[in-house]
């Protein structure tokens, strides 16, 4: 299963979503945890959790979960065990008895923990030596928004499990699955995290030298919103071809075009007070691009200046 795939990202509704939900166990119960069970509560599914502090499960019990009393009586309580611990290392520590003795022999475990991508690839083999499927993900939004069917949600590794636990996944957001590769949940969630914090950063930027004229955060943003929504969103559908392609022609602005453009936002925000780090590391970055002879290229050819700084390492 490939991630380039598109039609293997929305795999067919499972025959089963008109049955009675299945049930499903929680194994962590912070704020991302709870509002997954939550979540699954609001929806039908009889949800056992367990955490290592038993307090927190009882705003869930009250609302109809089962509390267990170890993680063995957890994992046994259902065909679907979904785990939001602090880290792999804490979810090994408390899966691993439970392993040992057997108990996720036939279980679907579906980790929803972060973590690095080879860390999943790690976990998937830990699993299937237990007899266990396993199905890696990617929560893309913070707790407020689980249940939220815009919110989406990555997985990767077992269709198998993805399949048959849809609807349940589906309570918790729209789930996209991205291929058989344990670890490409975990690689997307940090590039996409990775693009929030620059946009988020990039916006900031912005909002801070309009802000020294007098103009509110809130006026700029709307005519930001437009910007990306509109103009920057059609240049990454233009550019993805192209990346894909390795050709990446210089027909609608090149890099040299696009330097001398931005040393007007660094003079504007020289003038005001405003930092230019970010503005000069972007600059900086195209000049390597130029350099490197992409300078009648369009910005996609920037990529291949950043590839090359993966094998400068």
């Amino acid at each position: 299963m490939n991630a380039q795939n598109t039609n293997a990202q929305h795999p067919s509704p499972n025959p089963e979503t008109n049955r009675r939900p299945a049930p499903v166990t929680v194994i962590g119960l912070g704020l991302m945890g709870s509002a997954l069970a939550g979540a699954l509560l609001d929806r039908g599914h009889p949800t056992t959790v367990w955490n290592r502090t038993p307090q927190r499960a009882k705003p869930l019990a009250d609302r109809g979960a089962r509390v267990a009393a170890t993680p063995r009586d957890a994992v046994a309580a259902s065909g679907l065990v979904l785990a939001c611990v602090l880290d792999h290392d804490a979810l090994r520590t408390v899966l691993d008895p439970v392993a040992e003795a057997g108990g996720l022999a036939g279980k679907s475990l579906v980790n929803l923990t972060s973590g690095a991508p080879e860390q999943a690839v790690e976990l998937a083999a830990w699993a299937a030596s237990h007899g266990a499927d396993y199905l890696d993900g990617g929560i893309m939004t913070t707790p407020p928004g689980v249940g939220d069917p815009r919110m989406m949600f990555l997985y990767s590794g077992s269709e198998a499990v993805f399949e048959t636990h849809r609807p349940a996944l589906a309570a918790l957001g729209d789930p996209l699955f991205l291929g058989a590769e344990p670890g490409l949940a975990s690689l997307y969630d940090s590039a996409l995290l990775g693009l929030m914090w620059a946009t988020f950063t990039g916006w900031l930027h912005g909002t801070a030298l309009v802000t020294s004229e007098g103009t509110t955060a809130t006026d700029f943003t709307r005519v930001a919103l437009r910007w990306l929504n509109g103009a920057v969103s059609g240049f990454l559908t233009t550019y993805a071809p192209q990346v894909d392609a390795g050709h990446h022609p210089g027909d609608d602005a090149t890099i040299d075009v696009q330097i001398a453009a931005i040393d007007h936002l660094i003079h504007a925000a020289r003038a005001r007070g405003i930092d230019n780090s970010l503005p000069r590391l972007l600059k900086s970055t195209m000049e390597r691009a130029a350099a490197a002879g992409h300078g009648s290229d369009s910005y996609a050819s920037v990529i291949e200046v950043l590839r090359d700084g993966a094998t400068r390492r």
